[in-house]
């Protein structure tokens, strides 16, 4: 159930590496493709009262998968992103705890 947002990145860029992306972090977490959820967040960001650029940025909520796989899954989306065009890439893990979290209320 990971789940993959990100901002700061043209949507082209993510539609296109998206299958790409998916398939690969499917064989690094031993999970099912359709265990993934991949949302772009349309941004707008603001420095010194002016619309500026922004910057790559993805954020991944999940269960702890352990450091290694975590590692593997930033080196993934990072080398695939800089073969798309971003030259640099924030990725943040957001840590779930399964007594926090309720699919259809259980």
């Amino acid at each position: 159930m990971p789940q993959i947002k990100m901002r700061g990145i043209e949507i082209e860029i993510i539609r296109k590496l998206s299958k790409q992306l998916i398939d690969e972090l499917a064989v690094l977490t031993q999970s099912p493709r359709d265990y993934f959820t991949l949302e772009v967040i349309h941004s707008t960001f603001i420095m010194d009262g002016d619309v500026a650029s922004g910057y790559p940025f993805v954020e991944i909520a999940w269960f702890d998968r352990g450091q290694d796989i975590q590692d593997q899954v930033a080196h993934t989306i990072s080398r695939l992103l800089n073969e798309g065009g971003c030259s640099s890439v924030d990725i943040m893990f957001t840590i779930l705890e399964k007594p926090r979290y309720y699919e259809f209320g259980d």
